[in-house]
């Protein structure tokens, strides 16, 4: 069976590196926060072409806290989108704010900024773009929207580490970008973890207080914060593997531009890089008809698969208080009911395209 992530063969693949930075870490007990961490978010900002980063415990942590800094509280408005992981929303919700909502493009997936301007408020704040599925939202349009309301861009780049926009790293071009680094993310972290990237010195300030329970000095709580921090070992294992990343993101653009060459005679909808954008893959997603016969074939024919998401999230339960209805968004809700997603990771092998290949035609033809 070709699992739909294999982490076991990428944590083999620098075994030796990783088991070395645990080991040093234990041996210094800086178990949380500490030497590795900050080097950590020095390399990874660098990455990110930002001259900050702070490390948190989860890219819904790092979304939280950006938003607190960018000074979003009750009675505020933040526009998103509501094709993405519940985590974005929950997050404005955690600072008391409303999330508002646009539909998304049909070719990126990413937010429609054609549809920003008709629903910004007095009380909008923020307008928070989704980088999804490792392709930027269209940046450029939503920066100049945003300028011109005078409102703060926070980047939602939980799915994009290492991806571009016209030759700017994702999270570079917002006021801030949020990423996390969750074991199935390509920069993943063995357990959880996140960062925000900026800037600005202000925000670091402020989100370095509010994930160490608002302190700017030991037992000296000038906020009111959380127990947000990084711990040590991540801190130190995401430098091991900040060193692959670029390695492992040719990787999957080369597995991802195979698959499309290989399935371009079956006339389903692939993935679209658009033009400028530089996708990382860190889902490689279809859109199908009948997805449980779908699944059911991959799954026979040796094939792992998943579904992101199946349902948007103003269609969920935990967020009818929201008001939204079924048609609001349509097509996020179309991509929500035909998105299928097929195995992608680095260590890919010609054999195992191959083989999806053979299983996504034994699909088409029913």
């Amino acid at each position: 069976m070709i699992p739909f992530v294999d982490l076991k063969a990428q944590y083999h693949s620098i075994k030796s590196e990783v088991d070395a930075a645990v080991l040093g870490v234990l041996e210094s007990t800086a178990f949380v926060l500490g030497g590795e961490v900050k080097q950590f978010e020095e390399e990874f900002a660098r990455y990110s072409s930002a001259k900050f980063g702070i490390g948190v415990n989860s890219g819904t942590s790092a979304l939280h806290l950006a938003l607190l800094a960018a000074g979003v509280g009750p009675g505020d408005e933040v526009i998103t989108v509501s094709m993405t992981f519940v985590a974005t929303v929950a997050a404005i919700g955690y600072t008391g704010a409303r999330p508002v909502f646009v539909d998304v493009d049909p070719v990126s997936y990413t937010m429609d900024p054609a549809l920003i301007e008709a629903v910004i408020t007095p009380r909008t704040k923020v307008i928070l773009p989704v980088h999804l599925y490792g392709q930027m939202a269209d940046m450029d349009p939503i920066m100049e929207i945003a300028r011109r309301h005078n409102l703060v861009v926070i980047e939602d780049a939980a799915q994009a580490h290492g991806a571009e926009y016209k030759g700017r790293r994702a999270g570079s071009i917002g006021d801030l970008g949020c990423f996390s680094f969750y074991p199935g993310k390509n920069l993943g972290a063995y357990g959880e973890g996140g960062m925000v990237v900026t800037d600005n010195p202000e925000y670091t300030r402020v989100i370095r207080m509010l994930r160490d329970w608002g302190a700017e000095k030991k037992y000296e709580h000038v906020l009111k914060g959380y127990n947000y921090r990084l711990e040590g070992i991540q801190g130190a294992i995401l430098r091991v593997k900040l060193r692959h990343l670029e390695d492992w993101t040719e990787a999957r653009r080369a597995h991802a531009h195979r698959l499309n060459a290989l399935l371009a005679e079956t006339g389903l909808k692939l993935p679209e890089e658009v033009a400028g954008r530089r996708h990382v893959y860190h889902v490689y997603g279809l859109q199908v008809d009948e997805r449980p016969r779908w699944q059911q074939t991959l799954q026979e024919q040796g094939v792992s698969s998943g579904i992101h998401y199946p349902i948007p999230v103003h269609l969920l339960p935990a967020h009818a208080d929201l008001g939204y209805k079924k048609g609001d968004f349509p097509v996020s809700e179309q991509i929500a009911s035909r998105e299928l997603s097929l195995p992608m990771f680095a260590e890919l092998t010609e054999e195992q395209i191959d083989q999806i290949v053979a299983a996504v035609k034994a699909c088409v033809k029913g």
